[in-house]
């Protein structure tokens, strides 16, 4: 694949970036490099490998969801600046 000043263009218009001058050569040559790097990948036999999905036989290990009283409500409630019986209450944040 070569890169040409459309493609450049063409991208720069998708992500919105702007190349002028001197960085659109810049960008141009960079992204000839990455191609060029890529296309090396099709020359490797890869003839018999199955495609990867992760990169380890690890599955997550979870540990169980245990519910666990730690706090009463009205342990929490006794520091709070100002509350009611059941709740915190704050300052008005969002006005209709």
């Amino acid at each position: 694949m070569k890169i040409t000043d459309e493609t450049i263009d063409h991208l720069a218009h998708l992500s919105r970036l702007e190349f002028n001058g001197d960085q659109k050569v810049r960008i141009k040559s960079d992204l000839n490099k990455i191609v060029a790097f890529v296309d090396q990948l099709s020359t490797v036999d890869t003839t018999g490998v199955e495609p990867l999905i992760f990169m380890t036989e690890t599955e997550n290990i979870l540990r169980d969801d245990v519910d666990v009283v730690t706090i009463s409500q009205q342990e929490a409630l006794k520091n709070a600046a100002v509350h009611d019986s059941d709740y915190f209450k704050i300052p008005t944040v969002l006005k209709k």
